[in-house]
């Protein structure tokens, strides 16, 4: 039985057949917003699924606008959508403390089929262990005036995703390229850079979780920013999402997609396989002891 989908993905859904109904019907986004009484901005973010509509009648509206004549089937599935669309997330309470469309972000890689990353600085997000992480956010807390509850959210949260990979019913495909700088960094002192290892060790081997390290004297491409690449079973286009100062980037706009797929790809291929990947890390955890 598929996985029920999640608010952002259904909004996500519901904005594409709203942007394909109103082209179908010939309007602009700015002559839909004028017959409505929306504003330019709300229509455009309905429809790459960052708003909602928070009214059935608003929807209604729309429908009626782009097809007066629309089948009483086709409507009621919109409207379902719409109304799976408003539904609460499990992370709804931890919003205020999320960066600038990490909500998004969050929603969407929950439905996601196969998650892509690349992590140039730090091990990536969703292989830390509590101890790493809450260490790495309380290096930060001096330097970007959060709090104690800050972090302890944070670390809660991150720890929480960890269950798109261990779930039992559609487990997340996750395939993390690291750069060797991102291992080595010591974040915590030695026991949690040993138990880090292990456990980063420990999880690669899980069938869906492929863990690679790009060694510091391969010669090759290196991204300079940590990135991440959604794909989905359905027809729902890949999101790209790029770490930034303060916020992330969340964007499905097929060049920056693709053009992040060839630069994993290129980093991947020239990374450890995951055997040797494994037995690096084993390496580094003995270091410690």
């Amino acid at each position: 039985m598929a996985a029920k989908r999640g608010a952002t993905f259904r909004r996500r859904e519901l904005g594409k057949e709203l942007r394909k109904l109103r082209e179908k019907a010939g309007l602009t986004l700015q002559e839909a917003s004028e017959e409505l009484g929306f504003s330019h901005t709300k229509l455009a973010r309905v429809e790459i699924g960052e708003n909602d509509l928070p009214r059935s009648g608003d929807l209604e509206a729309l429908m009626d606008l782009y097809d007066a004549h629309m089948p009483r089937e086709d409507r009621d599935t919109l409207l379902k959508l719409h109304r799976e669309s408003l539904s609460k997330e499990p992370w709804t309470p931890y919003k205020a403390f999320m960066p600038s469309k990490m909500p998004t972000f969050r929603g969407l890689e929950q439905d996601a089929r196969v998650m892509r990353a690349f992590q140039p600085s730090f091990v990536y997000g969703l292989l830390q262990t509590d101890a790493y992480a809450r260490a790495l956010y309380s290096i930060a807390k001096p330097v970007d005036e959060t709090t104690s509850e800050y972090i302890e959210r944070n670390v809660h949260l991150r720890m929480e995703r960890k269950e798109l990979i261990t779930r039992s019913e559609s487990p997340l495909e996750l395939r993390v390229v690291m750069d060797e700088t991102s291992v080595r960094r010591v974040i915590g002192g030695p026991e949690v850079m040993r138990d880090q290892h292990r456990a980063i060790a420990e999880m690669g081997q899980l069938d869906n979780v492929t863990v690679q390290i790009l060694p510091h004297d391969v010669v090759t491409y290196r991204a300079e920013m940590n990135f991440a690449i959604l794909d989905f079973d359905d027809a729902l286009a890949s999101v790209l999402q790029i770490d930034m100062w303060n916020t992330i980037s969340v964007t499905d706009e097929w060049s920056d997609v693709q053009r992040s797929i060839r630069r994993f790809d290129a980093m991947r291929d020239s990374a450890l396989p995951p055997t040797k990947t494994a037995d690096f890390l084993q390496k580094l955890a003995s270091e410690w002891e």
